[in-house]
């Protein structure tokens, strides 16, 4: 893996995230700059897809179970070329294609509809299933947040993917500590949650969620192994790289005007280091 071509897309991806939500003013900053270093890793690197087939039945398949996360995905397609990064900035407007949840009769490249919490990690399970019996072999990446662990369906999920042998399907749980309503630790405190997942028999790793490295093999690790399906806990920074929203931990946004300039041009000023080191 080239780790600075990737770093410098994991920018790219945090630079049009921040710009997809500005489109509107406000929106899940939190939850989608968090996650920039994977989808840099997974579109970067990992997955099989084509932007000019978004259905092609060979691709790997994303699952954001956490669909408030849809501007990180908007802002990955974008640059990856399912459409012009452009429109994605019309988020949340009436007729746009760009809902703040991702939904897969609207976008390109959204494989399935998610937002309500917990249901994600179910249907990516039953897409791992539908793979398997087409005897496919390709991937599902499901997307899990630490706040959305709460939900006992998300748990019912690992176990069934368990008892199934999915080794084809690799969980990722963003363990940012902070949900809508604050900390997790004080709101639903999971523990271990690495060991927890691990208790329900799958395969797992916890990583920094930010090293574009140590997430590449991870993913390495998890498709060698077989037989069971995977988790890698990502530990990430809360709207890592927004400046008005990381120190907070903000779930969702609303800064004024000022602040949205101020956090364009640090996360602009960054991309141009990378580009230029």
């Amino acid at each position: 893996m080239d780790a600075k071509k990737i770093e410098l897309l994991a920018a790219q991806i945090r630079l049009e995230t921040l710009r997809v939500i500005h489109s509107l003013g406000f929106g899940h900053v939190g939850g989608s700059m968090d996650l920039a270093d994977l989808m840099a890793v997974l579109y970067g690197e990992e997955m099989r897809y084509d932007p000019k087939n978004p259905h092609w039945a060979d691709r790997d398949w994303l699952v954001m179970s956490k669909g408030h996360a849809g501007p990180v995905v908007y802002a990955t397609f974008g640059l990856m070329g399912f459409y012009p990064m452009e429109e994605a900035y019309t988020l949340n407007k009436p007729h746009t294609r760009f809902p703040s949840h991702t939904d897969r009769k609207l976008t390109p490249g959204v494989d399935l509809t998610t937002g309500s919490l917990g249901q994600g990690v179910s249907t990516a399970v039953g897409a791992a299933i539908g793979n398997k019996i087409d005897g496919r072999d390709n991937r599902v990446f499901c997307i899990v947040g630490d706040g959305e662990a709460d939900e006992g369906q998300v748990w019912e999920a690992f176990h069934l993917a368990y008892a199934k042998k999915l080794d084809n399907i690799i969980f990722f749980i963003d363990k940012n500590g902070y949900q809508l309503d604050g900390s997790t630790e004080k709101i639903l405190d999971h523990g271990d949650l690495a060991a927890k997942v691990s208790g329900f028999g799958l395969y797992t790793q916890e990583i920094d969620g930010h090293d574009v490295r140590a997430i590449y093999q991870a993913i390495e690790n998890a498709k060698a192994k077989k037989g069971v399906p995977s988790c890698i806990v990502l530990d990430t920074i809360k709207a890592k790289g927004a400046t008005f929203a990381e120190p907070k931990h903000e779930h969702s946004s609303q800064p004024s005007e000022e602040k949205w300039q101020e956090a364009l041009a640090a996360s602009e000023k960054a991309l141009a280091a990378l580009q230029n080191a």
